[in-house]
């Protein structure tokens, strides 16, 4: 028992020691090669605990080696860019002035869904509040808003403002938000209406199309630049 034990607290000691040469950063904040590596580690570390038969080398010397080579891989990606794009990639523009870019979303795999999540926890709850949008390479958001929607709020001004409520996603993806559509006490025909004064032949077409409480339509066409409609 008493030999369990130590097994298990040198190997937590030496997992502790680990992660405090890798830094500080949360799981969020990883790079792709970096929660790989902790992947591994907390996999490798699990065997010497449950298997007394494991020499506690052979669970040692594998951890040791993944951390000598997370230095190595560290090191390359500071001193050369190319090796960093390829192990990490690159930071890509999700959304700039023309509106949502279909194009990236498709080679990252996300959703519409997904986007508007991401813009949400950066504070901004509508497309048509967002510049920039830019995927890090650790799968986070970083949200660049229009000027009028910068951090500078309405009581630093002493401006009264009405209430802002959520907009309602009423088409994502070519395809219409039922509930969302009963929601804004509008009727399929109202908005195929405003599709077809845009000249969009087809809803396939439709990117994503939201409306807020006071009548303000984020639309955006696949492939194309967002526009943003007073329906009122």
């Amino acid at each position: 028992m008493i030999t369990i034990i130590i097994r298990v607290l040198l190997i937590y000691v030496l997992i502790l020691f680990v992660f405090r040469l890798m830094g500080k950063r949360q799981l969020g904040q990883m790079q792709p090669f970096e929660l790989v590596l902790t992947l591994i580690i907390a996999d490798l570390a699990t065997i010497p605990m449950a298997e007394m038969s494991v020499p506690l080398l052979n669970g040692v010397v594998p951890l040791l080696t993944l951390v000598v080579f997370h230095f190595v891989i560290t090191s390359l990606t500071r001193a050369s860019t190319g090796f960093s794009n390829f192990i990490s990639g690159k930071p890509v523009i999700v959304i700039d002035q023309t509106g949502i870019n279909y194009e990236s979303l498709k080679k990252l795999n996300i959703t519409i869904d997904d986007l508007f999540e991401a813009i949400r926890e950066s504070g901004y709850f509508s497309f048509s509040e967002v510049l920039y949008a830019i995927m890090e390479t650790n799968g986070k958001v970083s949200v660049m808003p229009k000027p009028e929607n910068s951090p500078v709020t309405n009581g630093d001004m002493k401006i009264k403002k009405e209430e802002d409520t959520l907009p309602l996603t009423i088409i994502s993806e070519g395809s219409y938000m039922k509930e969302n559509l009963k929601m804004s006490d509008k009727s399929k025909e109202y908005f195929n209406d405003i599709l077809k004064k845009q000249n969009v032949k087809s809803i396939k077409q439709v990117l994503v199309l939201t409306i807020t409480k006071q009548g303000e339509i984020f639309f955006q066409e696949k492939n194309k630049p967002c526009k943003i409609i007073d329906a009122n």
